[in-house]
């Protein structure tokens, strides 16, 4: 059985205001996408790479690839017009190239940090369960609200786990949930996990981390090159 983490690229990047997409803003000398790619590169347990790479930029992630040693790389192919459209992209290619019964991990592109220890609890959850979703305790105060200008309730925080991302399937699994979603004409979703859920399918929870930082904003690049300089440090010991 094989472990195929399904990369997705495909996003403009608008909130970032950069003239490039975000996932090749190059960040320590490397582009933010390479240093997501290193780490499920690095991965003993995991055997293959597909990123859904934004139109116009595979060539280039190409390059990158070869530069800096990305074998595991084995296919690009266009990411879609959202979120789910890119998911499915990968997941198609994915099951081109490999078997139903293969585990696939999906995820973002523009999360560059992710450890080790997520992605093997990832695939040990998924492997138990028959799917992970990798999530962390919700720590903080949460409102409702109905207008974003003023509270209308509290949420219990105990109840409340907030998604991260690889999130880990079978991949004829998570084909028949994207089948029967269109079927339905449920609406769409970048999150696998909000797939299944509106499915009524049971999702299995793994441990993330409040280092496996999704960059959205520039303060967001400012936290990652912190938890960089952090790590280079650690190696230098």
């Amino acid at each position: 059985m094989k472990k195929i983490a399904i990369i997705i690229a495909g996003g403009v990047g608008a909130r970032m205001g950069q003239d490039i997409p975000k996932q090749f803003l190059t960040i320590q000398d490397k582009p933010v996408i390479i240093h997501t790619l290193e780490a499920f590169e690095k991965h003993p347990d995991i055997d293959h790479i597909i990123v859904a790479c934004l139109a116009g930029w595979h060539d280039i992630l190409k390059s990158y690839a070869k530069q800096f040693n990305i074998s595991k790389l084995s296919s690009i192919v266009n990411g879609g017009e959202d979120g789910q459209a890119s998911i499915k992209a990968g997941l198609d290619e994915a099951k081109r190239l490999y078997s139903g019964e293969d585990i696939v991990l999906i995820h973002d592109g523009n999360r560059p940090i992710v450890s080790d220890e997520i992605i093997s609890d990832n695939i040990a959850t998924c492997t138990n369960y028959g799917n992970a979703i990798t999530v962390i305790p919700c720590t903080e105060v949460i409102l409702q609200t109905d207008d974003h200008q003023v509270s209308s309730g509290l949420l219990d925080r105990d109840k409340l786990v907030r998604t991260q991302t690889p999130q880990a399937f079978y991949l004829d699994d998570i084909l028949s949930a994207h089948a029967e979603a269109a079927e339905k004409k449920l609406p769409r979703t970048a999150a696998s996990c909000a797939l299944y859920e509106m499915l009524g399918r049971k999702l299995f929870f793994s441990n993330g981390s409040e280092k496996n930082l999704k960059l959205t904003t520039p303060d967001d690049i400012d936290i990652f090159e912190a938890l960089l300089n952090i790590k280079r440090k650690t190696w230098l010991k």
